[in-house]
């Protein structure tokens, strides 16, 4: 049964406030529509989670088990994706380039280099040969080539509108 990790999240942050109004407020939802996420959650799983009065929610053993087990998952899934932002920061990874040496020497070594410096998070792999080289089958980010000959799946952008 795969679950909603949302859900999941809500069911985690009910139990720990011990209140759907709470809760409601810390996910910016109304507390009906939280009650009818837990409560669907409860009846996919065929377990009662929380215990309910009109002042307070606990978990019930089943529901204290599942906290338990899901919590540090779940928290471990959110620092993970977490760490991720840092690539919405700075260009970071490798850039396949494929081109000619001629083109590499005369047009683009000292942008490149230049590229290097600005994002040292970025790893340049580049590979120079003469032959139209599939650069989508090959896993190439960009070929560039001189001349205006390029394969039909290709797209050609002049050089010369991109100062090179």
């Amino acid at each position: 049964m795969s679950e909603n990790l949302n859900d999941l999240r809500a069911f985690i942050l009910v139990a720990q406030a011990g209140s759907f109004t709470k809760a409601a407020g810390q996910l910016g939802v109304s507390q009906s529509a939280l009650s009818y996420t837990i409560r669907t959650l409860e009846e996919r799983i065929g377990v009662k989670l929380l215990n309910r009065t009109t002042r307070s929610v606990s978990p019930t053993q089943a529901g204290e088990r599942l906290l338990e087990d899901i919590e540090p998952l779940i928290n471990g899934i959110d620092q993970k994706l977490g760490k991720l932002n840092a690539f919405r920061d700075l260009p970071r990874g490798t850039l396949r380039i494929n081109s000619s040496e001629h083109v590499i020497n005369t047009l683009l070594w000292d942008k490149l280099a230049s590229f290097a410096r600005d994002y040292p998070d970025v790893v340049l792999e580049i590979t120079t040969d003469y032959a139209f080289t599939d650069i989508v089958k090959d896993r190439f980010d960009i070929g560039i080539r001189m001349g205006s000959s390029v394969d039909k799946d290709m797209v050609a952008v002049s050089s010369a509108r991109h100062g090179c």
